[in-house]
């Protein structure tokens, strides 16, 4: 999020971390685009109070970042409803 206001909290993206023996991997989906000085010190606060605060050792932190928007959310529930009311992908309702 950015901003310090409840009012004015704006989603950056989302954040994937995961830990390795040797390195931490993160993927980083932001919702758009940021100047590369915004982009690099979000990523060291993301090592800062993400990354450190695990306190498991590393030799790397390996950020890949993409640029997309949020299509939607899917769960279980999700799919258990629509499975209920579709006949499948592709097929078309006549």
């Amino acid at each position: 999020m950015q901003g310090s206001s409840v009012q004015s909290n704006n989603r950056l993206g989302t954040v994937d971390i995961h830990f390795t023996t040797t390195a931490v991997h993160g993927t980083l989906i932001l919702e758009r685009e940021l100047e590369e000085t915004d982009l690099t010190k979000l990523i060291e606060q993301i090592d800062e109070d993400l990354v450190l605060s695990a306190d498991m050792p590393r030799d790397d932190f390996l950020v890949s970042v993409y640029v997309g928007k949020d299509v939607g959310f899917y769960s279980d529930e999700y799919f258990a409803e629509e499975n209920d009311s579709s006949t499948g992908f592709g097929d078309e309702e006549e």
